[in-house]
């Protein structure tokens, strides 16, 4: 691009299909294989604004558009003025446009979800040859997220409609992505966020020495089974000794299952022994453990989950951290299947960080099709709520099939997107 252009801004709700623009974003930011390219699609265009810029550069010398839609209106003043668009015309374009959105901002989080999954794997597949290699790529990992996280104003929490990547990344991935907004709704400093992330994304690394069998504790495991699964803390300490892990990420191995009352292992540890960090990972390990069991028919709704954490709190975890994460994930978390009290059947999808409360749901309406349904944000909804939560098997069929969770839970985070309107 050259240094004319190079400066050139243009608002995104201008851009067009054949504008060649430049995405000042840095890694794990946006999908796209680069960071300057020509827009080809209206889906596209949808991206775009869903990675919550208000401007970008583009180059008017490399687009096939030339200047903006506004700029040429204004060069013709003569033109013939379009006909009216009805109201009804009008709410079907509404409903495209904020259905092409949606879809390109879920896309967006799933990608780079899944771009990360990549990433880890990378880092367990070094650990046992290249032992430092596998350390820098969760340290990069990290610093990714966190730049990110740390960028960003308000940030949605949002449940992810495909699966990427397999379990122990996936596990491993959502402990690091929740643990770190826990970090940032703290108020972490940099230094503490990355060191929180890093061991966060390894706080399993010792698992890789243990035979399959018993890389998930199971209630049949005989006393020698356990005292082996129990072992991977071990081996994951001196894993991160290897890979140049800090002392701070080091901790998130080493006391990743001990517990505010002493009852966890490998020592033992109280509240007052444990890293804040380590308390951190400790409850959202525990969390994701309910949600995504080895054995996927014992799994529980996020918000049964959370109800479980509570009943435990004032023995297992610690009640200041339980208490930040209920009040950044909600008290229906995403993935919980819930009824409005319209009576009508949802799943919830996100929930602003900022403002749990009121998450936004996919709603079942048998008139809508499915691939045509809208997210409905409570937040702007005057009078509508959640009544209760339900488990999945409490779900008629019909609203089952519509609203189709799937079997494992996995987040991202994306920008705070503006409210809707009541549907």
């Amino acid at each position: 691009m050259s240094s004319a252009t190079a400066h050139e801004t243009i608002d995104v709700a201008a851009l067009r299909v054949g504008m060649f623009v430049q995405l000042d974003l840095g890694w794990l930011s946006h999908p796209f294989p680069l960071s300057s390219f020509r827009i080809s699609s209206e889906d596209q265009i949808a991206t775009i604004r869903a990675l919550g810029l208000k401007r970008v550069r583009w180059s008017s010398e490399q687009s096939d558009s030339g200047k903006p839609a506004a700029a040429s209106a204004a060069a013709a003043p003569s033109a013939e003025a379009a006909p009216a668009e009805s109201p009804e015309a009008r709410a079907r374009r509404e409903h495209r446009e904020r259905l092409r959105a949606e879809r390109a901002a879920l896309t967006q989080c799933e990608r780079q979800f899944a771009e990360a999954t990549r990433e880890l794997k990378r880092a367990f597949d070094l650990v046992g040859s290249q032992p430092v290699e596998a350390g820098t790529h969760a340290a990069a990992l990290a610093k990714g997220l966190a730049d990110k996280m740390l960028g960003a104003d308000d940030l949605c929490i949002r449940l992810l409609s495909e699966g990427a990547g397999d379990k122990a990344s996936t596990h491993a991935l959502n402990v690091a992505l929740v643990s770190m907004l826990m970090g940032r709704s703290f108020g972490l400093a940099e230094a503490d966020m990355l060191d929180l992330g890093a061991g966060a994304l390894m706080h399993d690394v010792g698992k890789l020495e243990l035979p399959d069998r018993v890389r998930h504790r199971e209630d049949h495991f005989s006393a020698a089974e356990l005292r082996l699964y129990e072992e991977h803390v071990a081996f994951g300490i001196a894993q991160a000794r290897k890979m140049g892990l800090t002392q701070g990420a080091a901790l998130v191995v080493a006391q990743h299952h001990e517990h505010a009352d002493g009852t966890g292992f490998p020592l033992k540890l109280n509240t007052d022994r444990m890293s804040p960090l380590a308390r951190i990972v400790a409850l959202v390990n525990r969390y994701d453990n309910l949600c995504n069991p080895h054995v996927i028919a014992h799994a529980l709704t996020p918000h049964e989950a959370l109800s479980m954490l509570f009943a435990q709190s004032k023995t297992k975890f610690d009640t200041a951290i339980l208490g930040a994460f209920i009040k950044m994930m909600g008290v229906y978390p995403p993935g919980s299947a819930v009824q409005l009290t319209d009576d009508r059947y949802a799943l919830v999808v996100s929930v602003n960080s900022s403002r749990p409360l009121k998450p936004r749901v996919l709603v079942h309406e048998a008139r809508v099709p499915r691939d045509e349904a809208l997210t409905l944000d409570l937040e702007h909804a005057d009078g509508l709520g959640i009544r209760r939560s339900l488990r999945l098997q409490q779900l008629p069929p019909n609203t089952l099939a519509y609203l189709a969770p799937r079997p494992r839970v996995a987040y991202f985070f994306e920008p705070a997107r503006d409210g809707d309107a009541p549907a």
